[in-house]
């Protein structure tokens, strides 16, 4: 596919995923209110688990009309995730055959119910942190914080962790369109852990290493499964192109069959 095409298949594909995030913003609008409540709650318990003054203030006078726009459009992307995952597949597969391109359902019903975990374990992870950060507010004082500054933090958190555990998906996808092969991630395996757990430390800032640990394990077992699922299918398409007596992909080039040298 010539450049153009592809730089019109990407307009393409960011056109109809931001479709997709403008009507899950539409009902994110409507769950405003649980979301919020949800969303605050670890502050309130640090409060009231303090005995003190902590909470949430809305500066300005269109404050409140602001976050409410925003949390809208974060629930705008975890409702559409379905839809902008599969642009995102449709743009980085669009070589594939028909059949390969089935995939696609295989792809989706792996990534959603990733992106959802990921975030899920952010939330879990969010109450430690709260915590921790807000321990520096002196004994008598009173915490009034920032309700944009909060919640900003609270929606990155969780979908930094969304974004991590779709990595995997994305190791898969790319191997299947045959730009990344299983070997090169597998050199990479060590500096792939090193990540995982430097980020886990950046996003879990707790004193303990329990909760560091929890979160890295299912990001490295995440790569780790992705490694194993692209070496696969590495393995089948080396078979299938042996069979045709095409070169490898890694760049060696087959000998005769065995009939052809006997």
């Amino acid at each position: 596919m010539p450049l153009r095409a592809h730089l019109l298949e990407l307009r393409k594909r960011l056109f109809l995923a931001a479709v997709g995030l403008v009507l899950g913003a539409v009902l994110g609008w409507f769950l405003y209110e649980p979301v919020f409540e949800l969303l605050q709650q670890p502050l309130l318990d640090v409060a009231e688990d303090r005995a003190a003054v902590i909470s949430l203030n809305f500066a300005g006078v269109a404050t409140s009309f602001d976050v409410k726009i925003k949390v809208s459009l974060f629930l705008g992307v975890f409702v559409s995730s379905p839809w902008w995952l599969y642009q995102l597949w449709a743009f980085v597969t669009p070589g594939l055959t028909r059949k390969e391109r089935r995939y696609a359902v295989g792809f989706l019903a792996t990534a959603v119910p990733l992106f959802a975990a990921g975030a899920a374990l952010a939330f879990w992870a969010l109450p430690n942190a709260v915590r921790l950060l807000t321990e520096f507010i002196p004994e008598g004082a009173t915490g009034i914080i920032d309700a944009q500054t909060y919640l900003s933090f609270v929606m990155r958190l969780l979908l930094a962790f969304g974004l991590a555990f779709l990595l995997p998906v994305l190791m898969v996808a790319l191997n299947f369109a045959g730009i990344g092969r299983a070997d090169t991630w597998r050199r990479g395996w060590r500096w792939a852990v090193v990540v995982a757990f430097t980020f886990s430390a950046v996003m879990t800032p707790t004193p303990d290493a329990l909760t560091m640990i929890i979160v890295a394990l299912p990001i490295c077992g995440l790569y780790f499964v992705a490694l194993g699922v692209c070496t696969l299918h590495d393995r089948r398409v080396d078979k299938r192109r042996l069979a045709a007596g095409l070169p490898q992909l890694d760049g060696t080039v087959p000998g005769p069959p065995p009939q052809a040298r006997a």
